[in-house]
C-alpha cells in the first residue's frame, strides 16, 4: 500500500515539474525559440491548428523566427493568429514566408520575466508540497484505519518528504537555467 502511495505521489510530482518546464519553454527570454510558438493556434479549415503543423518554424541567430508554411495559402491566417496572440510581436509577410523579429530586451524587461520564471516556480513548489500533505493524509487515515502501523507511517513520511525535497529541487534547477538563459544577451 505505501509503494502504491508514493509511485502515485512521485507520478503527480513529476507531472508538476514537466507542466512548469514546459511553461518555460514557452516564455521569452533574449533569444527567439520556436517554442514560443507553440502555444499560437491558426484556424486550418474550421480546425484550430497549431503553427507547427502548418509550418517549419526556424530560429536565426539576428533574432528572428522564420515560419515557412508548406501551403501558402495559409500565411495570412498565421499572421493574423500571431497578431491574435499574447506576444505582442508584429509578423512581416513577404508572400512566402512570415518573419517575426525579436528586439532586444532590456534589463527592466528581463528582470520582469525573471520575476514571472520565479512565480511559476514558486507554484509548481507549492503543487508539489500539496501533494505531498494529501499523501501523508492518506497514510494517517490507513494508519487509522490500522491498515498501516505507526512505524511504517513514520518510514512514509520520511520517504514522502525525501520524494518532496527531490522535486523541490528539480524545480529550483529548472528555474536556474530558465533565469541563466532570461539574463543571457
Amino acid at each position: 500500500m505505501m509503494s502504491s502511495l508514493l509511485k502515485d505521489a512521485e507520478n503527480r510530482m513529476n507531472k508538476s515539474v514537466e507542466k512548469i518546464v514546459e511553461e518555460y519553454g514557452q516564455m521569452r527570454t533574449g533569444r527567439p525559440s520556436p517554442a514560443l510558438l507553440e502555444s499560437v493556434k491558426v484556424e486550418y479549415y474550421g480546425v484550430p491548428t497549431p503553427i507547427n503543423q502548418l509550418a517549419t518554424i526556424t530560429a536565426t541567430e539576428d533574432r528572428t523566427l522564420i515560419i515557412k508554411p508548406w501551403d501558402k495559402t495559409v500565411l495570412s491566417q498565421i499572421e493574423k493568429a500571431i497578431f491574435a496572440s499574447k506576444l505582442d510581436l508584429t509578423p512581416m509577410n513577404d508572400g512566402v514566408n512570415i518573419k517575426l523579429n525579436f528586439p532586444t530586451p532590456t534589463t527592466e524587461q528581463r528582470d520582469k520575466w525573471v520575476k514571472i520564471a520565479r512565480e511559476n516556480a514558486e507554484k509548481g513548489k507549492i503543487a508539489v508540497r500539496n501533494i505531498r500533505r494529501d499523501v501523508i493524509k492518506e497514510a494517517r487515515d490507513l494508519q487509522k484505519a490500522s491498515e498501516m502501523t505507526e512505524d511504517d507511517l513514520k518510514k512514509f513520511e520520511e520517504d514522502i518528504q525525501e520524494l518532496t525535497n527531490k522535486y523541490v529541487l528539480e524545480m529550483d534547477k529548472a528555474f536556474e537555467k530558465k533565469s541563466k538563459e532570461i539574463m543571457e544577451f
